[in-house]
């Protein structure tokens, strides 16, 4: 039996991750700093034990929750004591938010992912899996594969590519078997609290406000349905021979923005409700024109494919969206 550190656990994609874990003999520990989601959030989905520290194993069927921060020493090491499988979710996510500023986006996803990882080597983990994504390859022409020299263009991308870095220093100085997985844009349940592109769409036709697009909507990106991404780490944690690997776990199928509000807009129609107008706006800094990667790497080392197609992926988003009245 396995004990799963999952930092940043009371997200989006933390919380499908151990929806689908709680329902295996793992044991689960959550190390989230509450800024965004917190224990209260993570009980809509499992049993929650609030601890001080990691001295103590977690009970099978119930989540040990413990506040701190990725970027404080004692608690990274607190929080790694007995784990096995390290998932490192917690971030300052988006482009947006690091261009604003960078400097605690250097900290959170630079840093704190060190911390981690000093952590983890301390702990003697087994495995540490690492949410990369699509930021570092910056404009390379897509499709973008591991080898596609990275070129970041904004300090998020740059922070992501810092923190593959350390991946690969720790896999190859001091045997921490890491895997760092590229995450594409990732959408579906337990996100409505996320800035993300489908979430915020969503949340607007909910609220009945106008979708906001920025730039005229041609930028593409590759739509990755939550349950594929949680069975990509899966995966990654019982493959054999791949620390101190990159993988894009992406569908390898580019979307504009448009053909995305298109799809949203055919499924709330289907649903009976009224579809908001769109807006255009300026493009943003850092944004990436188009971006799509080819999973092959991953299919062939990790045994995983992505199985959700777009519009069955919208669909049982938008159900989700209007079962939660948009709520997490």
């Amino acid at each position: 039996m396995s004990t799963w550190l999952v930092t940043g656990g009371c997200g989006f994609i933390g919380r499908n991750l151990i929806a689908r874990l709680a329902s295996t003999d793992a044991r689960i520990r959550v190390l989230d700093n509450g800024s965004v989601c917190g224990p209260e959030d993570l009980a809509k989905i499992c049993a929650v034990e609030r601890v001080a520290d990691g001295s103590s194993l977690p009970a099978r069927g119930v989540v040990q929750f413990m506040h701190g921060d990725v970027r404080d020493e004692k608690a990274t090491q607190e929080a790694c004591r007995h784990a096995d499988i390290i998932v490192h979710l917690a971030a300052n996510t988006g482009v947006p938010k690091s261009v604003a500023d960078p400097a605690m986006d250097f900290q959170v996803n630079a840093w704190g992912t060190f911390r981690m990882l000093e952590a983890a080597r301390q702990a003697g983990a087994r495995r540490f899996m690492f949410a990369s994504s699509g930021a570092p390859a910056g404009n390379a022409t897509p499709p973008v594969t591991e080898t596609t020299v990275p070129r970041p263009i904004s300090p998020y991308g740059a922070g992501k590519l810092a923190g593959e870095g350390y991946c690969s220093a720790y896999a190859h100085c001091f045997g921490v078997e890491t895997v760092a997985l590229r995450f594409s844009n990732v959408y579906g349940p337990w996100s409505a609290h996320k800035t993300s592109v489908v979430a915020k769409f969503l949340v607007g036709a909910l609220r009945g406000r106008e979708w906001e697009i920025y730039g005229d909507g041609s930028q593409t990106r590759d739509f990755l349905h939550v349950d594929d991404l949680v069975g990509a780490v899966l995966c990654a944690a019982r493959a054999e021979g791949v620390g101190g690997e990159v993988f894009q776990i992406a569908t390898g199928r580019e979307h504009t923005l448009l053909e995305l509000a298109a799809c949203l807009r055919r499924a709330l129609a289907d649903r009976g409700l009224k579809v908001p107008p769109v807006e255009h706006d300026a493009p943003r800094l850092g944004d990436m024109p188009r971006n799509y990667a080819d999973p092959a790497k991953a299919a062939a080392m990790l045994g995983w494919r992505p199985r959700t197609g777009l519009e069955e992926g919208i669909g049982a988003t938008v159900d989700w969206f209007l079962a939660s009245g948009g709520q997490n």
